[in-house]
């Protein structure tokens, strides 16, 4: 991936899309029901915007979501490897290649999926486009239930990439094709699996109510029977997270304390710490890892901290760097709201240490990184550096 010019961070953004409006703060808090303080200092960096703000302040505004991250972020990579991958994406019906090599098809799609795992994304959008049209001829060739599972499979590291990278058409358009390649596996794990992608663009996007509905249908299709199997409850369980996340982010917290508990009882039917199955990570840690984001979306700084510490003493076996990554986020997220700023950068500096793709693009590494600059007036040089490595401007 290429550096570009400094991004622009989401409180300078929210101050271009309001001015251009004639609107005043005041009018803007008011459309938004949040106070004008606390808009004021999220403009001039001094407050970290969390997702759910952002997500109002962006429909008081009448913009996407996107428009006040950004995105796409100014690390994007080459836009021809982007234009390569929408268009292989696009060819779902007839994909052009042919040279399929059906009897590497399975390891390519677990490579792609450590790649992905491991935050590498660098690595892994160069190849995507052709393993999606090898999967995806593949599928039709034979029509086997296996064959449409590695497209979902495939098509769930694409998210990834259109997702992190800012491109949330193309990560739409990915979860659309996702669906088509789950409906043909006649699979309830791809299904739910799809189902988590799908709810992820409505998350993206601060609709959280229609995430919320989308994991709602998925888990119906479950009924009343328990799940059996490691991929069931990996699967199962990672959309009552999806959902835990979603609802949380809405302000509810009867519909946030229901799916942690169905997702702890679920941890409970996973052997030995995490498991990984369908790019999908779930046990106990996960949802150790999602109680805590809960706590700083429902503004309890204090529990967030605690259990952060907790967490990242604890050895948390099964989770990829994607997921120790977003632990360490979080914690920095949570000491900052505390207003504990040294720790706050100790837990970004842990982040980029585990998944540093990630981390310089993460949208809340760098609303904490942004507060951070903002309020320390004295130079640091630790501060100094990280921000440098982001690209954000000091």
């Amino acid at each position: 991936m290429h550096a570009a010019a400094s991004p622009t961070a989401v409180g300078e953004n929210i101050a271009v899309q309001r001015k251009a409006r004639g609107l005043s703060q005041q009018a803007l808090a008011n459309r938004a029901n949040i106070s004008k303080s606390l808009l004021a200092k999220i403009e001039i960096g001094d407050r970290a915007c969390r997702p759910a703000v952002a997500a109002a302040l962006a429909g008081a505004l009448g913009v996407p979501l996107a428009v006040l991250y950004g995105q796409p972020y100014a690390e994007s990579p080459d836009p021809q490897l982007i234009d390569a991958l929408r268009s292989a994406v696009l060819r779902h019906r007839h994909p052009a290649i042919s040279d399929i090599r059906p009897e590497t098809l399975a390891a390519d799609v677990n490579a792609a999926s450590e790649l992905r795992a491991s935050t590498n994304y660098a690595d892994l959008l160069p190849g995507l486009p052709e393993l999606i049209g090898r999967t995806v001829a593949h599928a039709h060739d034979s029509g086997e239930p296996a064959a449409w599972q590695m497209v979902v499979d495939a098509y769930s590291c694409a998210f990834t990439i259109a997702h992190r990278l800012g491109y949330p058409d193309l990560a739409a358009l990915i979860s659309a094709r996702q669906e088509w390649a789950a409906n043909q596996t006649w699979s309830p794990v791809a299904q739910m699996a799809a189902a988590w992608t799908e709810a992820g663009t409505y998350q993206s996007a601060g609709d959280y109510l229609e995430g919320l509905a989308v994991t709602d249908r998925a888990l119906s299709t479950l009924g009343a029977s328990a799940p059996q199997s490691v991929e069931t409850v990996v699967a199962a369980g990672s959309l009552h997270l999806r959902a835990v996340t979603l609802a949380s982010r809405a302000r509810d917290g009867a519909t946030t304390r229901l799916h942690l508990g169905h997702a702890r009882r679920l941890a409970a039917l996973v052997p030995a710490g995490d498991a990984y199955r369908h790019n999908l990570t779930f046990g106990p840690g996960n949802v150790a890892l999602h109680e805590l984001a809960t706590h700083i979306e429902l503004e309890q700084p204090r529990r967030a901290v605690a259990m952060a510490e907790d967490l990242q003493d604890a050895r948390l076996p099964g989770l990829a760097p994607t997921r120790i990554g977003h632990l360490h986020i979080d914690a920095a997220r949570a000491h900052l709201a505390a207003g504990d700023r040294d720790t706050a950068l100790h837990a970004l500096l842990q982040a980029r240490d585990a998944a540093p793709q990630m981390a310089r693009i993460h949208p809340m590494a760098r609303e904490v990184l942004r507060v951070l600059v903002s309020l320390h007036r004295r130079s640091k040089p630790e501060l100094t550096l990280l921000a440098k490595w982001a690209g954000l401007r000091k």
